[in-house]
């Protein structure tokens, strides 16, 4: 199969502070973007440019992260009056030519119990009400899904995931709560979540699971990264606490 590169008018760039580029592939949530930030992610990665740091995966666009000091030192000697974001910029449209669109991706697969209800998911029979169905239908729709973690962010380990499906979207809560507790699974809109440490929130929450998703002393610190497929499977009562005890 002959080589499919990647449309360059199919990007903006723009600067992010002096230190960081900031490349748009679209303004959609969709697996065909988040794949192409995917895999320029991984080439930036394996093969970066002098200053590279790192970079941040979102929705729509990747956060280049850059040392506007070491991209200067290294361009004085080839042609003065450059700024660093204009050779971070050409660098970068460098590499985005090289990204192969048809290029297969692989996904990592996390499995995370869930204990859904009662006093671990306040809102599960408000999320039922909402669309018209009984509380084990949305454990049965909620459990079933595949999930693409399309980015980390809002707190240490919080995964946006996609997938959802619409049976059980459900509006954000009016008036949000000042404490959430680490392991609540949440909805919001068209997307659900875990929340990975105690925080204020305003998702539905449904229920609780007793996996760690910000490891602090881990590299990565984080048990989910983008790109990753998650599925939720319902646990008891008593195995919530069983495997809670284990992890301590």
């Amino acid at each position: 199969m002959s080589e499919k590169l990647l449309n360059t008018t199919s990007f903006a760039l723009s600067p992010l502070g002096d230190s960081a580029v900031v490349v748009t592939f679209g303004n959609e949530i969709q697996y065909d973007i988040h794949k192409k930030i995917k895999i320029f992610m991984e080439l930036l990665e394996h093969e970066p440019f002098v200053g590279f740091v790192e970079c941040v995966p979102a929705y729509t666009n990747l956060t280049v992260f850059y040392d506007p000091l070491v991209v200067f030192n290294e361009q004085k000697h080839k042609e003065a009056g450059i700024s660093p974001y204009e050779v971070v910029c050409s660098n970068i449209k460098k590499k985005l030519q090289q990204i192969e669109t048809n290029k297969k991706m692989t996904h990592r697969t996390v499995s995370i119990p869930v204990c859904y209800g009662d006093e671990y998911g306040p809102d599960l029979e408000h999320v039922a009400r909402y669309n018209d169905l009984t509380t084990d239908e949305v454990i049965r729709i909620h459990s079933s899904g595949e999930y693409l973690v399309y980015m980390i962010g809002f707190a240490p380990g919080f995964p946006f995931l996609g997938g959802l499906s619409e049976k059980i979207a459900t509006p954000r809560r009016s008036s949000p709560r000042t404490t959430i507790p680490a392991g609540a699974v949440g909805i919001a809109g068209m997307q659900t979540g875990v929340y990975p440490i105690s925080t204020p929130g305003g998702w539905q929450l449904i229920g609780q699971t007793p996996q760690t998703l910000f490891l602090p002393n881990e590299n990565p610190p984080s048990l989910l990264q983008a790109g990753d497929i998650v599925k939720f499977y319902p646990i008891s009562y008593e195995e919530y606490k069983e495997m809670k005890e284990e992890r301590r």
